[in-house]
């Protein structure tokens, strides 16, 4: 398995892996689809802004992505940012998404990033799990702030410190 910076001809690969989630989950809130040319967008956005996006492949086929940039608008949350991490089905359990993680990480730390948060979907308890593992605690849980399938759903917001 490779990890590499994802570029703009990455991008149908990372809609091909998070439509499914936004098609037939709960874990995003959204239900529109993201088409290549949106997330090649978001790429160079993400790139330009000195944040990133990660993709994991073995192969040549893609694995997972995880992709990062700041939290809120505005000067005051320069060094605080969110992220968004989805695996290929045939990806999880096997260490992808930690070690998609820890390059996330590691280029945030590098830039200064103090704080980092997952808004994870309380629908997907996976989610919390998994970034409970990585050391991400639970500072917020926002009730029926989502709206999809007819169906009110909480977020459960998770922060980590990766600076001293």
């Amino acid at each position: 398995m490779t990890i590499r910076l994802a570029d703009p001809a990455d991008a149908a690969a990372i809609a091909a892996i998070w439509n499914p989630y936004i098609r037939d989950t709960m874990v995003t809130f959204n239900w529109a689809e993201k088409s290549p040319q949106e997330v090649a967008t978001m790429i160079e956005v993400r790139q330009q802004a000195g944040c990133g996006t990660w993709l994991a492949q073995e192969a040549g086929r893609p694995l997972g992505f995880a992709s990062y940039s700041q939290f809120r608008g505005g000067v005051g949350y320069t060094h605080t940012m969110e992220h968004t991490i989805l695996l290929a089905p045939e990806a999880r359990g096997r260490g992808v998404g930690r070690a998609l993680m820890r390059a996330l990480e590691d280029h945030a730390r590098a830039g200064g990033v103090h704080s980092m948060f997952a808004g994870v979907s309380a629908a997907n308890p996976e989610g919390v799990a998994f970034h409970a593992a990585l050391g991400y605690g639970q500072v917020a849980r926002l009730a029926e702030v989502g709206f999809k399938a007819g169906r009110w759903l909480d977020l459960v917001l998770m922060q980590k410190i990766l600076t001293p």
